[in-house]
């Protein structure tokens, strides 16, 4: 299929957003500006909004069509970004937005049905842009083979998307050097005073599922957010859709807040790739040693602190130990989670009181700005249209099917199976760290309704796991409600102190105060319910209010 040229319909185009642009254009009017200049003005932003996104995208089909797929897909974001920087949000341009994304989604990932062809076309003709034909046809060529039979031995090298998953870099490196200006750090300013006190409604209706302390340094990091940090913060709003109903299923499951799933965007910007200075990695960036407090394998086949479930559940169990450690302080639990428990400790013991601001001091530079980070941006992901984000919609959720596979298996098997391409496996899987399964039977996830073809598929091969059963379960969806609390136990369930006497274990006292043992070890801080206990000291255990 080749591609017309579509000049006259940018025209059209823009002249139907001016006219949308002129009905709301009340800010405008304060400046007396006729009807005519408003439409003018309207439409060239529109034009440098979308000129700005097709340079991008066309930037990118030329490297790709070079074969330089990293480039490429750096311009491809860059295509997107553009409409998340422009803060205008009309129908028509964020149906142009929502095709460039699924463009770029199938330029990447293209599946074997010819579909990435046509997207081009219609993203070019409904955005009014002017993508050449050989442009647009030397960049497919260069994409993955579509239409074909393949061998087992070229579906287990066939490559696609923009080549090999690599780590990025991951926004804790910045947020450690980040200083705010004069102009952020001013809450003095009759907008700043107004969002202060929608912060201290939150806290004092607990509208958001946990309290905290209300401190000046929330609103600046709004401000921060609302200025020159604001395409972050639009990216972020943006891509959390695609994991956000994972996370908040599996932090209600494990009794933790839904909404400190935003921890995520500060740790990651929601990407399961992202790597630290300090080694720590995924979207909820564990170093290695918490991941393997928390069950993360890593090994020479997989890093599980890379995956989606598993990391989400394994970041939920340790914040909810570090919230029972702190007695249920979510500032100080947030504190912990970025700098360890020691560093917390010390700097509660050289204050003198368990509170995160009195200790600020005495904390790491980016813990210090770790925590207002997040509780700003829990604020503006509740409430973004108060906060100028009201344009952002937020990404599809990734779907899937999860199918266990034999040892061993090759990706381009399974890409083959489930009519994809190795790269979109790898980006389904990202804690797989070759294009080949561990050396055991292991569940990978494929294509949403593509979990049967890959079942047929092994079953034809007569490759099937031995002595286990393969599956197909597709991934859970849930509707999100904001929960008034969401730690249900806490209204309930208070706490005393009992000095430990001779014989008494964590599980014996587990079972005279009527809890399990891992719920009392978590309570008191302990990481094994194998912990030992010291004769005189105090611990604390639930009694009924």
């Amino acid at each position: 299929m080749k591609f017309k040229s579509f000049k006259s319909h940018a025209t059209s185009f823009t002249a139907l957003v001016a006219v949308m642009l002129l009905m709301a254009g009340a800010a405008s009017a304060q400046q007396n500006l006729s009807a005519e200049e408003v439409a003018q003005k309207a439409e060239e932003r529109v034009r440098q909004v979308l000129g700005a996104s097709e340079r991008s995208f066309t930037i990118g089909l030329d490297f790709l069509s070079k074969n330089q797929r990293t480039e490429a897909k750096q311009y491809f974001n860059e295509a997107v970004e553009n409409f998340l920087k422009a803060d205008l949000s009309t129908p028509a341009l964020e149906g142009c937005q929502r095709l460039v994304v699924e463009t770029v989604f199938r330029i990447e990932y293209p599946a074997n049905d010819g579909s990435s062809r046509s997207l081009i076309g219609e993203t070019s003709r409904k955005c009014g842009w002017n993508i050449k034909a050989d442009v647009a046809d030397a960049a497919i060529r260069a994409m993955a083979p579509v239409g074909q039979s393949l061998s087992s031995q070229e579906a287990q090298s066939m490559q696609g998307g923009f080549g090999e998953q690599k780590h990025e870099i991951s926004p804790l490196d910045e947020l450690a050097k980040l200083e705010l200006t004069r102009e952020e750090s001013d809450i003095d300013t009759p907008q700043a005073r107004e969002q202060f006190r929608l912060i201290e409604s939150a806290v004092s209706n607990r509208s958001l599922g946990f309290s905290f302390q209300v401190h000046p340094m929330i609103q600046q990091f709004i401000n921060y957010y609302q200025g020159r940090g604001r395409s972050t913060m639009a990216t972020g709003l943006y891509r959390s859709g695609m994991f956000m109903r994972m996370a908040r299923r599996i932090f209600k499951e494990e009794g933790v807040p839904e909404n400190v799933v935003w921890l995520a965007q500060v740790e990651s910007a929601w990407k399961p790739s992202a790597l630290s200075w300090a080694a720590a990695s995924g979207l909820w960036q564990f170093i290695p040693s918490t991941g393997a407090r928390y069950g993360l394998k890593r090994t020479a086949h997989v890093d599980e602190r890379n995956g989606f479930e598993g990391a989400t559940r394994a970041s939920a169990k340790y914040l909810k130990f570090l919230a029972n450690r702190y007695n249920g302080n979510w500032e100080l639990a947030l504190a912990a989670y970025n700098s360890g428990e020691g560093n917390v400790d010390r700097a509660i013991q050289r204050a003198g009181v368990a509170n995160f601001w009195i200790a600020y001091q005495f904390l790491p530079r980016e813990t210090r700005n770790y925590v207002p980070n997040i509780l700003a941006t829990i604020l503006i992901a509740n409430n973004p249209n108060q906060y100028g984000f009201g344009h952002v919609k937020p990404a599809a959720p990734l779907v899937y099917d999860r199918v266990k596979v034999p040892s061993s298996t090759s990706l381009g098997f399974i890409a083959q199976a489930a009519n994809t391409s190795v790269e979109y496996l790898r980006y389904l899987n990202p804690e797989l760290r070759s294009n080949i399964t561990p050396p055991e039977s292991y569940v990978v996830r494929v294509p949403a309704s593509k979990g049967n073809d890959v079942l047929a598929k092994f079953k034809s091969a007569n490759s099937a796991p031995k002595n286990d059963e393969m599956i197909v379960a597709p991934v859970v969806k849930t509707t999100y409600q904001r929960p008034a609390d969401a730690t249900p136990s806490s209204a309930n369930v208070g706490f005393r102190l009992v000095k430990i006497k001779k014989g008494d274990n964590l599980s014996k006292l587990a079972r005279e105060y009527g809890i399990t043992v891992s719920e009392l070890a978590n309570l008191n801080g302990f990481d094994s319910v194998n912990a030992p206990l010291q004769i005189g000291k105090e611990i604390k255990v639930p009694v009924s209010k």
